[in-house]
């Protein structure tokens, strides 16, 4: 009993200090709910959401918690979790109930976002009962399907009209937005580089790496087709197909009946070991048809990685086409493999392509992303 009024004195302590230091400051801490997926949900936003958690705070201006859309539940719910369709029940009513009780502690809600179903089902509900309880909305969204949403979904269109501020990382989708009078904002992702060994490949070997989700929109398809056609001048190149996704067996399948000689499929790799991966790599290769902001192009440019893609969504605004990367339209496996050849073939080229990439991370940073949602969510506050 003594221990425990001893942590709960210790920690109303804590939060008098804090408090009385802020006062201190001239100005109180903006409190932040961070809506967006943990890391147990593989893929770009929880990643980006993971580096907002770590970034935010060490200004020193706001204090920020993540609320999981994927909430982890104690027994018996837990069980619940293991069932399909079920387990989409649960962690809503889950996720809404948390959220209700939680909403009064934030000054605003910053809300991670894809398209479809992820918009209805997290999204939402999140802006209800913001509006129940008066607090403010960013709706932060990152996903190249976005104008296929939009096309489809007049609800869509009519609820994020009426959020306080959209964002996006990504200048394609401002434009997207704006077809529909959406006026929405780019800030970018953080490319957090630190643990990224930047090696210049001036004479790059075939040695080819795809980083993608294996799902439709990344048309992993036209990556195979490409790299068969690599194969017939190189026939010692491999290509190593990380990630994972629905479509795995399938696409194994498919590369068998191409014919393809020393291509793997790794599946995840480790946050940890993505910077190995990367280093043991020389060109690297994807092609999609729908895409936003790819976190993977980033991590190219850091590791000295060149660049192979299709110009598709948002791409173009990340990497500009015989400046920092080679771009070639979507679907087109043949203009992805002359690329990919350019590079093997055209002395200078890689390293060139390489060093501007490298050079143009400074926009990423964690301090000028971080600066900008600060500025962001006083300008939004202060209305």
């Amino acid at each position: 009993m003594a221990l425990s009024l001893l942590r709960s004195f210790g920690a109303q302590l804590q939060i008098y200090q804090q408090r009385s230091s802020e006062m201190q400051a001239g100005r109180k801490k903006i409190r932040v709910m961070l809506v967006a997926p943990t890391l147990e949900i593989v893929g770009g936003q929880a990643v980006q959401a993971q580096r907002l958690l770590e970034w935010l705070p060490s200004s020193g201006e706001v204090s920020v918690d993540l609320h999981p859309i994927n909430p982890r539940l104690p027994l018996p719910w837990s069980l619940l979790q293991r069932i399909k369709y079920v387990r989409t029940l649960v962690n809503l009513a889950a996720y809404c109930l948390r959220m209700a009780w939680r909403i009064r502690h934030y000054d605003l809600l910053h809300v991670f976002t894809a398209s479809y179903w992820s918009y209805a089902l997290w999204s939402l509900p999140a802006f209800a009962l913001a509006r129940l309880a008066g607090k403010k909305v960013i709706l932060n969204y990152r996903d190249g399907q976005c104008a296929d949403h939009l096309a489809r979904s007049p609800l869509a269109v009519a609820t994020i009209r009426r959020m306080d501020r959209v964002v996006t990382p990504s200048a394609y989708l401002v434009e997207v937005f704006a077809r529909y009078r959406i006026g929405a904002l780019q800030i970018p992702n953080i490319a957090d580089t630190s643990n990224f060994r930047y090696r210049e490949r001036s004479r790059p070997r075939p040695v080819f790496l795809h980083n993608r989700g294996l799902e439709p929109l990344y048309d992993v398809g036209c990556t195979l087709r490409a790299f068969s056609r690599i194969q017939q001048r190189y026939p010692e190149a491999s290509l190593t197909v990380a990630h994972d996704g629905p479509l795995r067996l399938q696409l194994e399948e498919y590369a068998g009946r191409l014919g393809l000689k020393n291509c793997r499929f790794v599946g995840t790799v480790p946050p940890s070991q993505v910077p190995a991966l990367y280093d043991a790599h020389d060109i690297y290769l994807t092609s999609p048809i729908y895409d936003c902001f790819p976190g993977s192009l980033l991590e190219c440019f850091a590791s000295g990685l060149p660049v192979v893609a299709t110009s598709a969504g948002g791409i173009p605004h990340i990497a500009q086409d015989g400046q920092t990367a080679l771009l070639v339209p979507p679907g087109d496996d043949e203009a992805l493999a002359r690329a990919a050849l350019r590079l093997l073939e055209e002395e200078g080229l890689a390293a060139r392509l390489a060093r501007a990439a490298y050079q143009s991370l400074q926009a990423y940073s964690g301090p000028v992303v971080r600066d900008a949602w600060i500025e962001l969510y006083r300008s939004l506050l202060s209305r």
